[in-house]
Order: C-alpha cells, then sequence, then structure tokens
C-alpha cells in the first residue's frame, strides 16, 4: 500500500487549491463590493461639493418639519456640471437644506421622484438628531455637511448597485459552487492519476526488497554453514574470520530487510493483544541491555490497554523504539510511557540527545536513512528499524511522529485501542 502521509500530502495540495479558489471568490466579491460602495461615497462628497443654494431656481418656502406646507423641488440632476463622469450623471441623490433654524430651505427628491419630499424632509431631520455625520439608511447612503448658512442632508441611491451586487453574489454563489464541485471530483481524478505510478513505483520497490532478501536468505546460510566448517578444519584464521563477520553483517540486513517486508506487505492475523503486557515485557528484556550501556530505563505503563493487532509486530515495534532509545541516547536515562488518551494507545520512547535539524526528521523513517554517517555499520543497524516501526504502526491503523527540542527525542506511536 502506499504511504499514507504522501497520499495525504497530495490530497491536501488538491484541497488547498479548491480553497484557494473558493477564497479568491470571496475576496473578488468583497473587494468588489467595498469598491462600489467607495465609490458612491465618492460621488455624493463630490455632491455635497457642488452643491450650493446660490445656483438653485427659485427657493422653496421655509417650513419646518412637521408643518403641513412642502417645499419647492431643490437642485435638479439637469444643473450638475456636465464634466463629472457617466457613473455620477446617471446615479440618483437626494437632498434637503435645512437654515440654521430648522427651517427647510430646499428638498430635491432626484429625478425619478422615488421618494416623496415629506419621506425625505422627514428621513433628513430624523438624522440630524442622531449626531451622525455619514452612514446609511436602507439603500441610501447619506453625507451631513454644513455649509454657509444652512446645513446640508445628501443622499445617494444605492438601490441599483445594491441589487445588482445581490445578483452578483447570487450568480457567484451557483456558478462558483458548482465550479468547486467539479474542481474537486477533476481533483480526485488528478490525484488519482498521480499517485497511481508512483503506487506502481513503491509497490515494484518493495516486491524487489521481498524478492531480494529472499534470493539472499539461501547463499548467505551457505556461505555461513561452509565457513563454519572450513573453520574447523583449519582452525583460527584473520581472512575466514572476516568472511564470517560480514556474512554475519548480510544475514542481519537481510534479516531486517524481510521484517520490513513482511511488515508493509503482508497481511498479518490480527487478534486482540494486550499492549500494556506487551510494553512491559519489552522493558524488563531491555534493562539488562541498558545498564549495560550505563542507561536505565523509567516507564510508566497504563494497564489493560487492549489494540487489535499482531502481537510479534507490536512487540518488534517496541523493541525497535527502545533499542533507538538506548543506543542513540546521550544521557542516562531512558523514559517509555503507554497511556491511554480518549480512544487511542499511545506509546512514547524519549531520550536525551543533540537537537536534529527539522530537515532531517523528516526523513528518519525513510529506508536506509541514517543521521550519522561514519557510524552506518556500528552494532549492524542499516537505517531500517523505523521504517519498519512506521511500516507496522500504519499496519495496525496509526501513525509514529518524532520531535527533538530542549535537548531531548521523542518518537510518539498512536494506535487505535480497541473497542470494549
Amino acid at each position: 500500500m502506499f504511504s499514507r502521509s504522501r497520499k495525504k500530502i497530495i490530497l491536501s495540495i488538491m484541497l488547498s487549491l479548491i480553497l484557494l479558489f473558493a477564497v479568491t471568490l470571496s475576496v473578488i466579491m468583497l473587494v468588489s463590493y467595498h469598491e462600489i460602495r467607495h465609490q458612491n461615497t465618492v460621488m455624493l462628497e463630490r455632491y455635497v461639493e457642488l452643491y450650493s443654494l446660490d445656483q438653485q431656481p427659485e427657493k422653496a418656502p421655509e417650513v419646518k418639519p412637521g408643518n403641513q406646507e412642502i417645499p419647492g423641488s431643490g437642485p435638479k440632476q439637469g444643473n450638475l456640471p456636465p464634466d463629472l463622469g457617466p457613473g455620477f450623471q446617471l446615479s440618483t441623490f437626494y437632498s434637503v437644506a435645512f437654515s440654521e433654524d430648522g427651517a427647510v430651505l430646499s428638498v430635491n427628491n432626484g429625478a425619478n421622484g422615488l421618494y416623496s419630499e415629506e419621506e425625505l424632509i422627514s428621513m433628513a431631520w430624523d438624522l440630524l438628531t442622531k449626531n451622525k455625520t455619514t452612514g446609511r439608511l436602507d439603500n441610501l447612503s447619506y453625507r451631513i455637511s454644513s455649509k454657509p448658512g444652512y446645513t446640508l442632508v445628501a443622499f445617494i441611491d444605492d438601490t441599483v448597485t445594491e441589487n445588482s451586487m445581490k445578483t452578483l453574489l447570487h450568480n457567484v454563489l451557483i456558478i462558483g459552487g458548482a465550479s468547486i464541485v467539479i474542481l474537486f471530483f477533476i481533483s480526485l481524478i488528478l490525484s488519482r492519476r498521480i499517485i497511481r505510478p508512483l503506487e506502481e513505483n513503491d509497490k515494484q520497490q518493495k516486491q524487489f526488497i521481498s524478492d531480494a532478501s529472499h534470493e539472499l536468505k539461501t547463499p548467505v546460510a551457505v556461505i555461513s554453514t561452509n565457513a563454519e566448517l572450513l573453520s574447523r578444519e583449519i582452525g583460527e584464521n584473520e581472512w575466514l574470520a572476516n568472511i564470517q563477520y560480514e556474512n554475519e553483517r548480510m544475514g542481519d540486513l537481510v534479516k531486517q530487510l524481510l521484517n520490513l517486508s513482511r511488515a508493509e506487505n503482508t497481511e498479518t492475523p490480527m487478534e486482540t493483544v494486550d499492549l500494556s503486557r506487551v510494553v512491559t515485557g519489552e522493558v524488563l528484556a531491555f534493562e539488562s541491555f541498558a545498564f549495560d550501556q550505563g542507561k536505565t530505563i523509567q516507564s510508566d505503563i497504563d494497564e489493560e490497554i487492549h489494540v487489535m493487532g499482531n502481537q510479534a509486530q507490536l512487540t518488534q515495534l517496541t523493541s525497535i523504539l527502545l533499542d533507538n532509545a538506548v543506543r542513540h541516547g546521550t544521557g542516562s536515562r531512558i523514559e517509555l510511557s503507554l497511556k491511554r488518551h480518549g480512544h487511542t494507545a499511545v506509546l512514547s520512547a524519549v531520550n536525551e540527545g543533540d537537537e536534529i535539524p527539522p530537515e532531517r526528521l523528516e526523513h528518519l523513517f525513510d529506508r536506509f536513512y541514517r543521521i550519522d554517517e561514519a557510524r552506518s555499520s556500528e552494532g549492524h543497524h542499516y537505517g531500517l528499524g523505523l521504517s519498519i516501526a512506521k511500516a507496522v504502526a500504519e499496519k495496525h491503523g496509526g501513525d509514529i511522529a518524532v520531535s527533538s527540542q530542549d535537548g531531548k527525542v521523542r518518537f510518539t506511536v498512536s494506535i487505535p485501542e480497541k473497542n470494549k
């Protein structure tokens, strides 16, 4: 099975592209809406700037709000300077001018007359009492400005632009939503096509490792047997000792390759396993080895943690973590814990050690990867242990992670706990 982490990366990229598309549409809508509002505000400010009672037709009679008399109409769109842009010329403005004592001096109810003069006067008077100079009222944007001898309340009608934006938003939601759904399915198809050759290549590599390991078992065993027989004939011999040592190394490598192949490819029988008991047993087995290395193992293991898995592989997983911590720890203390977090069993191994750079941390689970190349053959270790640990964790529906900070290296394995 192709590495789940690689699948997650590819799918994450595809989902990120879809999310980017959705965010782009949203930003376009917000920017467009803001720009239209800004343009209307600028045009309203220009209208207020150009407004002058001196240029209006005959003044309307002075009437305070509440009076039954309705003042005459104020400035009309046709009286505005013709050199302004078409957006200004096509926009609908309303205005009410009040004298300093609150009398209505002029009313402009626009070219279309959507609002009566009484309605405009009432709205303008209410706005004056709120002590706000700018804002919105239904589909109208307003601005209150003090002019020489009077106060002007000016409006610009945003009905057309608001309806246009609502229509645009509606279409974007429908078309954009459909596009996102289509893009999602296209991304699934593309991701499968991208993953397929990678899966095939990964499968071929694993098959090669499995086949090569099985083919090497026989010659390694033959060499070992013949070397043993020869040593009985000729006694101690430097060259024969070298042959036996290197053949032993080859045998260990073949064994690890077979373990990796089984962990990755072989369907192993699963049963209910007492993980607490497995981990406790491995701690006891490693205590003497750790003591020889001048280290102690401090364990904290919750009882009765059961998982659905293969006991041999889980034992191997625990052994790899302990062996790695003992061999590579620079301090004298190894911490190993098994805890229940929700419905997950979390196995953690911590050892003191030099901080590992992030660019190397991500490669620790790669096959044959070793941080210290100078010690690559020490102890017959070939950089396969952590690869096997990762394969076992994923085989059991879990994962493994590593962190390095504050002078400590922590490996954490998470496996779903069996439902009781």
